[in-house]
């Protein structure tokens, strides 16, 4: 997709110029420019940023390397959204979060609102390297628009159970990203802003 018709959103992967790359909350770690140049893709990011740079993270190859960075929006390549990379083929049942993912595909498939994988599963299908595990979850996201109820979303809940891989859902609506099972659980929820998370009721609200 094309980063001139398109504003990278929360959770998608962007291939970047690795030479783009800037420090974000914390110095660049030794492992951080080998990472981009073997693998120059990166996840978008909750985080608040120049107009035209874009909050990213630098995923290196050990569970510990995360790195917070920004990279001018004129140097992205390419952009993936979680809504395609579901619809991707290639090695689908390599680990059991690649086979639960697959899985959902059926379980979700009446579901209208654009969803996919995130996290290590997202990232393997974008980027082509295989870092999803016999232990890694499967992260879903959906992009709601318009309200899921309550009812709904324990509906869509239900359907994550019983899989290989443990499910973890993340909802993004236009204001604000928030936890399936946190929605359907309690009163008031963990609501992620660019500046932060804040306890709050309904996450379709825009806040006074």
């Amino acid at each position: 997709m094309s980063s001139e018709v398109y504003t990278p959103q929360v959770h998608d992967l962007l291939q970047i110029d690795p030479a783009s790359i800037r420090p974000g909350c914390a110095a660049e770690p030794s492992w951080v420019r080998q990472t981009m140049l073997d693998c120059p893709w990166v996840v978008v990011r909750r985080s608040q940023t120049a107009s035209d740079f874009v909050a990213v993270g630098v995923r290196g190859e050990r569970r510990s390397e995360r790195w917070a960075a920004s990279c001018e929006k004129t140097m992205v390549r390419e952009i993936a959204r979680p809504e395609e990379l579901r619809r991707t083929s290639s090695d689908v049942r390599r680990t059991p979060a690649l086979r639960s993912l697959q899985e959902m595909s059926e379980r979700w498939a009446d579901l209208t609102l654009p969803w996919g994988p995130g996290g290590s599963v997202g990232f393997e299908l974008a980027s082509g390297r295989k870092v999803t595990t016999e232990a890694s979850d499967l992260d879903l996201v959906i992009r709601a628009q318009q309200r899921i109820t309550v009812e709904e979303a324990k509906l869509l809940l239900d359907c994550t159970q019983g899989l290989e891989a443990k499910v973890d859902v993340r909802v993004e609506t236009p204001v604000c990203g928030f936890a399936l099972e946190e929605y359907v659980s309690s009163a008031k929820i963990l609501l992620r802003y660019s500046d932060g998370g804040r306890l709050g009721e309904d996450p379709w609200q825009e806040e006074a």
